[in-house]
């Protein structure tokens, strides 16, 4: 049965980055996501793919609201021209408040910030803190690195294979949206099941 979202999180640069697709990437998905009446909730700004991810969603008539830390508003990053721009004390409460209000996340390319925002929740979904479907599009091949070091990550014996299908992929903003409304979760044992310790984990007494 498929998915329906009331309100999607946008993780995305404050950057433009520096090929154009970026920017037309973000503007085409805040478009997809208000003409499927879909609420945009992002991190408020209105530089960079940020502002081209608001821009679009307010084209197509879409409801957007930001959610931005006092520090940055105070330097007059905000988004002033969206439907609601809530004001909070810090990054912490940024990120609690954006995962509080979405139905589902999308990353699209970004920095530190869109990492570390892409990746937490990435570790809730797996802890079993939320079960929200992520999604990451895929603008010119920017994430193509992240999936070979997924696959690092697979092959070192820190990630589960079947937690590769924790994300969905797309280079398409509407058929992205679609893969997350048919988001399943993989069944998968306690992620914090012991595996066979290694010889060298043996004879250090690790069990």
């Amino acid at each position: 049965m498929a998915r329906r979202f009331n309100r999607v999180c946008v993780y995305c640069g404050s950057q433009p980055g520096d090929r154009p697709e970026y920017a037309e990437a973000a503007y085409a998905t805040g478009m997809a996501l208000a003409t499927a009446g879909i609420e945009l909730v992002y991190g408020g700004g209105r530089a960079g793919l940020m502002g081209a991810l608001a821009e679009g969603a307010l084209a197509a008539r879409g409801r957007v609201t930001g959610v931005i830390p006092e520090a940055l508003r105070a330097r007059e990053l905000g988004h002033e021209g969206i439907s609601v721009l809530e004001v909070v004390p810090n990054m912490h409460v940024r990120k609690h408040r954006m995962a509080e209000l979405a139905d589902a996340f999308i990353a699209l390319p970004g920095g530190w910030g869109t990492m570390e925002e892409l990746t937490e929740m990435l570790t809730w979904l797996q802890l079993d803190f939320h079960q929200k479907p992520i999604g990451i599009l895929n603008v010119a091949g920017y994430y193509d690195h992240l999936f070979a070091f997924v696959a690092t990550m697979i092959a070192a014996g820190f990630v589960r294979p079947e937690h590769r299908r924790l994300y969905a992929v797309a280079t398409e903003p509407g058929v992205l949206l679609a893969e997350l409304a048919a988001f399943e979760l993989p069944a998968t044992p306690n992620w914090a099941e012991r595996q066979t310790p290694s010889p060298h984990q043996s004879e250090l007494g690790v069990k």
